[in-house]
This record gives structure tokens, C-alpha cells and sequence, in this order.
């Protein structure tokens, strides 16, 4: 099949939606939602946030250096998506969308109470590129809501229903393919043994190749 060749751009999707809440030196909040936002380091945990400086929130990330990265559900869909075409200049998007407002442990920004996830940050450094200026951040702290354990008490971010966002869309992540790890894991412990029984009854080794 054949292939077409574009100018260069961004197409590295899907991505997550997040919605990042911030707050100002008079204590005013607001939430910016964010698709260019990943992992930055394991040790120290470590995460980005790339943002427009023409973004009404843009101000508050730089005065305070501070900000939290709220993951989103198919439930908080709709909110996240408002949240990105609407400006906190003109409207108060905690009070209009009725998104419970929780302060944060160690950061002075709010947390978004029906998130499954909050991630506290403190910005450690800001990389002007161009369009987006990328703030680098430290996690602080990271909560996490006790609906989402299963029954041994691991944190299952799955049965959420998180959201990703891919070209302009918003989907739900579907089903399961497999897990970390899983194509080179051995598959049973039947299986593992690399046995065959024979028409005898006898049994021969598989050596698996």
C-alpha cells in the first residue's frame, strides 16, 4: 500500500487528555486542558506539560511554578474538552462545570476531586520552543482514588474508563491486548513445559522453535 509524504508535523498519537489545574498569586484557579503532556523521568519521577504562552493560564504556570496534571475518565470527557475551548478569562470552569475543587497536599494549585489520578508538579525548568513553551516539572506527589482498587488493593486506572486523544478525537481505550511484558512471558505452566503427548501416551519434548 502505498504511502503519502507530508510536511513535518506533529502525528505522534494517540495521547492522553489531561486537564491541568493552576492557580495564581491572588488565589485564583483555573483548569487548561493539555494533549502534549508525557513522562519525562522514572528517578526522580519526572513529567511535561508543552502550553501556548498566548494560553490564559500560561501566566499562572510561570508566577507560580506550580501546577497539577488531573487524569480524565469517558466520564470527565465532555469537562476536559471544555476546559480546553473555553478561557479562564471569561468563565470560572470549576463552578460551570461542577468539578469538585480539593486542595493539594504539597503544591499550592487545586486538585480535581472526580479525577481518578491528581499529580502534584513543581516546574523545574521552562524550554521555549516556539509554539508551545515546555515546562518541566518534579512529581511532588501523586493521589489516587480508593473507587478505583480492586479486590487485593491495586490501584486499577483501567476500570476508570480513561480517555485518549487522537487527531482531533476523543476515545475510550477499548479492550485489553495484553500486559508489560506479555510477548515474551511464558504463556502457562502447562504450555511452559514444552510437552506433547504421543498416540502411545508416551511424551515427547517441544523444544519450541
Amino acid at each position: 500500500m502505498a504511502k503519502q509524504q507530508w510536511k513535518p508535523g506533529n502525528m505522534l498519537y494517540p495521547l492522553p487528555v489531561v486537564m491541568v489545574s493552576v492557580r495564581d498569586g491572588e488565589g485564583k484557579d483555573n483548569i487548561i486542558t493539555v494533549a502534549w503532556a508525557g513522562t519525562v523521568c522514572t528517578n526522580p519521577p519526572m513529567v511535561s506539560i508543552s502550553v501556548r504562552p498566548e494560553r490564559y493560564s500560561y501566566h499562572m504556570l510561570k508566577e507560580s511554578g506550580e501546577f497539577v496534571i488531573n487524569l480524565t475518565t469517558e466520564e470527565l470527557c465532555r469537562a476536559a474538552d471544555y476546559c480546553g475551548v473555553k478561557s479562564g478569562r471569561d468563565v470560572d470552569k470549576f463552578r460551570e462545570l461542577g468539578l469538585k475543587k480539593e486542595e493539594a497536599s504539597v503544591v499550592g494549585a487545586p486538585m480535581i476531586g472526580q479525577s481518578p489520578v491528581n499529580i502534584e508538579c513543581r516546574v523545574t525548568k521552562v524550554e521555549e520552543l516556539g509554539s508551545h513553551h515546555m515546562f518541566l516539572a518534579r512529581v511532588e506527589a501523586v493521589h489516587a482514588d480508593e473507587a478505583w482498587m480492586d479486590e487485593k488493593g491495586r490501584f486499577d486506572l483501567n476500570k476508570s474508563l480513561p480517555v485518549a486523544y487522537s487527531h482531533g478525537e476523543y476515545y475510550g481505550l477499548g479492550r485489553k491486548l495484553g500486559t508489560f511484558g506479555f510477548s515474551v512471558r511464558r504463556k502457562t505452566a502447562a504450555s511452559a513445559k514444552g510437552k506433547k503427548r504421543t498416540k502411545k501416551g508416551t511424551v515427547r519434548k517441544n523444544d519450541g522453535k
